[in-house]
């Protein structure tokens, strides 16, 4: 790994690491701690702080001192009585507060929201109050966004305070026996009225007025009954001031949710919306439907059911023949849907994450599959996330659809079999992500087809026999199997391109010349491939950032989201930062590049062995090797021992002459090691040259040992001296040679020279001199032993153990 590289992930680790404990810093959470009062080692830095659901009675001034950043505080589920004043004085940032499931008693008097002008998030639900009558305290409320409350009363005037707040959602929590004054909510202004029923709450007559009177969207939320109440209600007033009318968590019979849709449908709502539905009592045969309304949409989602026996049949039918320009059954488990009885008005269908199958829209007469012909004004179909198969099959379905212009199929299971396609020619816009399509889709698809995404298939290439797409302008390929950039003459008016996330290694840029209408391009996040290949990409980026392309190309994600993937020393570099010299792209100018240096070195090497009298030294090794093979043929005595003088012949940098004298040879020589060590300064004889007396030491000991460290391998006399006792090695065998590492000596220290001894480091044992003075007398022990042997005349010395 380069030390760039190294540099690089050390950061990256570190600022994650900082990320990481700045959101620790950040959320507090003291829930269901069983604290009685705010904690006092909260940090400067704390932003979000979550104290539900311990038994804190009151807050005080100074409770939050310590917290000027606090943004969110969560303080429901305690037994809040009493809050001070001055308690928010030093949270100015306070945005959200939640005080709901608490024992406060006086909405006239909260004194403390006189300091907190920044919040935008006020939940005082689940409190003791009697009335709703908010105090004046509430004027300097007016950034606030979304306010919840609840209480047993509700007057005329409760509201008046917060008349200048422009909320966008007012939240009631009905409590039981709720007492509600009519026009109570006319002080109100938000775009959304939210109301939360109890489990046993009625619906209140005039309050359900007062909203669709004053609220242009409203929310019913957790009803058991009551339906045809609010059905009757929206028949009976001539004037309806809401126009989106949501039902969120209900239970409700087949036939109440089809009487009160029904009714909905002859009012002036335009928008209708059912979520988080239980269904029971479902039918079994058909239920009329009105024929036309001012509807424009309706939303069903999340619906299940508690029956198992029932005509689906009469479920898709009321829903599919709805009078809406617009309909949505979302996150439902239906696995089929029927074809309208007659020509339908709607415009747009959505049936994402359902279960549908490839036989939707479909019905079976006798033995023919009849395609649905009554969704000829449909625009928009939307069934992403389905149990969808064949994509030819689907084709078929819907080719009678002939206004569909957006298609959405992602999220499926669909694969192209290769047979013949009929979709209708005014398909536009066509999704089709996250599915198992392969190279053969581009057989497949609407000629008309404008934008197209294909991202997170199975497409290794465009085909060149696809069929035109003359007016494809977008195209989606990320997440693909791609490994170069495709041809253009399918479809010659595209505009973007996308290939993020394929396999592009070296994308071939001559291609880009069949694409003369692209102006939008990006191949990021690919395994780019840094060799000469790429050099062509690499300009295109460069140029596209200046605006100098003469392809006009705007290369999205350059230069950060372009990354090499090999070689290896570039692994992590972006494109932009790595230089691939055109010599090593151009044969010739590489060829000449080398052979002129080579040449030019070569005339050199020769001219410098001539000038320094290399063929002699050859000469002189040559003999020297041929009289050491003389010596080697002859037949080895015991006797031949006799002239072995010394037990070894020590090799070192005069730079290390200090540990040799003082160090190595007290604990050798003499009583301390009782050997006898040969080295130059005392056994080098004077007159004889260096090569000489090194020869003969070497051949009068029975080890040579080298002192290694950093000064040994730049010294040209212990080069000398390594190499012949490596020769001396070959005669006496391996064990002739003891190395000891004076200091760590990596490899790449070790001059290509010394090759002879990077084999020794590599295949036998050496000692290394310890730094710790504990170890010496071991080290001492393993050395004399290594060099420990009875020679002629040698004095016979006890070993110190």
């Amino acid at each position: 790994m380069q030390p760039l590289v190294v540099v690089l992930w050390v950061g990256a680790m570190f600022m994650g690491l900082l990320l990481g404990a700045s959101f620790a810093d950040s959320f507090v959470d003291r829930s269901s701690k069983n604290l009685s009062s705010v904690p006092q080692d909260l940090t400067q830095t704390v932003e979000f702080l979550d104290l539900s659901c311990n038994h804190i009675q009151q807050l005080h001034h100074g409770d939050f001192k310590h917290t000027p950043r606090l943004k969110s505080l969560n303080i429901s589920w305690n037994s809040l009585e009493d809050i001070d004043t001055e308690t928010f004085l030093d949270t100015p940032l306070l945005k959200e507060l939640d005080l709901s499931h608490n024992r406060l008693r006086n909405l006239s008097c909260q004194q403390y929201l006189l300091h907190t002008r920044n919040l935008q998030v006020l939940n005082l639900t689940a409190n003791q109050f009697l009335t709703m009558t908010l105090g004046s305290e509430f004027n300097s409320l007016v950034n606030l966004e979304r306010f919840a409350l609840g209480a047993k009363n509700i007057c005329v005037g409760d509201f008046k305070s917060i008349a200048a707040v422009k909320l966008h959602s007012l939240t009631l929590s009905l409590e039981d026996e709720l007492k509600y004054e009519a026009g109570s909510l006319k002080h109100v202004h938000a775009k959304r009225l939210q109301i939360s029923f109890t489990k046993y709450h009625k619906m209140d007559h005039d309050l359900l007025a007062d909203a669709v009177s004053f609220f242009l969207e409203v929310e019913l939320m957790n009803l058991l009954d009551g339906y045809k109440n609010i059905s009757r209600l929206l028949k009976e007033r001539e004037e309806i001031h809401t126009s989106h009318l949501y039902l969120t968590n209900m239970s409700i019979t087949w036939k109440d949710l089809t009487d009160t849709a029904n009714d909905i449908l002859s009012t002036s709502l335009a928008h209708f919306s059912v979520s988080d539905v239980t269904l029971y009592k479902l039918p079994n045969k058909d239920v009329d439907v009105a024929e036309t309304s001012q509807m424009k949409s309706l939303e069903a989602r999340r619906m299940v059911v508690t029956s198992f026996f029932f005509s689906q049949e009469a479920v898709y039918n009321f829903f599919i023949n709805l009078p809406v320009e617009s309909l949505a059954v979302i996150e439902t488990s239906i696995i089929y849907m029927t074809c309208p009885k007659s020509q339908s008005p709607i415009l747009h269908l959505d049936f994402s994450y359902c279960a549908l199958s490839d036989s939707l829209f479909s019905r079976v007469e006798g033995q023919q599959i009849v395609e649905c012909e009554n969704l000829g004004n449909l625009r928009k179909l939307n069934l992403l996330g389905n149990n969808l198969k064949s994509f030819q099959m689907i084709s078929i379905r819907l080719k009678l659809m002939t206004s569909l212009r957006e298609l959405d199929l992602s999220l499926n299971s669909l694969v192209y079999d290769g047979l013949n396609c009929s979709w209708p020619p005014s398909i536009t816009n066509m999704t089709l992500s996250s599915n198992g399509l392969t190279d053969s889709v581009f057989r497949c698809l609407p000629k008309g087809t404008e934008t197209l995404d294909l991202q997170n298939n199975q497409i290794s290439v465009i085909p060149s026999s696809i069929m035109k797409l003359s007016n494809l302008s977008s195209l989606n390929l990320n997440l693909n199997r791609l490994r170069d950039l495709p041809l253009c003459s399918g479809f010659p008016s595209i505009n973007k391109l996308l290939l993020r996330f394929n396999f592009l290694h070296a994308p071939s840029v001559n291609k880009l010349e069949s694409c003369p209408k692209l102006k939008t391009l990006d191949v990021s996040s690919n395994p780019f491939t840094c060799t000469c290949a790429l050099r062509s990409f690499i300009n295109l980026g460069i140029k596209s950032e200046q605006k100098k392309s003469h392809l006009g190309i705007e290369l999205l994600g350059w230069p950060l989201d372009y990354y090499c993937t090999y070689p290896e020393v570039a692994r992590n570099s972006t494109l932009k930062e790595i230089l691939i010299p055109e010599v090593s792209c151009n044969v010739g100018l590489l060829a000449a590049t080398i052979l002129i240096p080579s040449v030019a070195l070569i005339i050199t090497f020769l001219t410098l062995c001539h000038c320094l009298d290399v063929p002699w030294y050859m000469g002189m090794i040559w003999k020297w090797t041929r009289a050491k093979h003389r010596a080697r043929t002859r037949q080895v005595r015991p006797e031949d021992l006799v002239g072995i003088e010394f037990h070894a012949f020590v090799s070192y940098s005069q730079q290390d002459a200090d540990w040799v004298q003082n160090v190595l040879l007290p604990n050798l020589e003499g009583p301390a090691g009782g050997l006898r060590i040969c080295h130059h300064e005392k056994n080098f004889v004077p007159g004889k040259t260096i090569i000489e007396n090194i020869i003969t030491c070497v051949e009068k000991s029975r080890r040579s040992l080298f002192v290694l460290s950093a000064h040994f391998v730049k010294s040209e006399w212990c080069h000398y001296e390594l190499y012949f006792a490596s020769h001396q090695r070959l005669v006496q065998g391996s064990e002739s040679v003891v190395l000891v590492l004076l200091e760590p000596l990596p490899q790449y220290l070790i001059p290509s020279k010394y090759y002879q001894l990077k084999s020794m480091m590599g295949r036998h044992t050496y000692l290394e001199w310890p730094q710790d003075r504990a170890k010496h007398r071991l080290f001492w022990a393993n050395l004399r032993a290594a060099l420990q042997a009875d020679l002629p005349n040698a004095p016979l010395t006890e070993l110190e153990e």
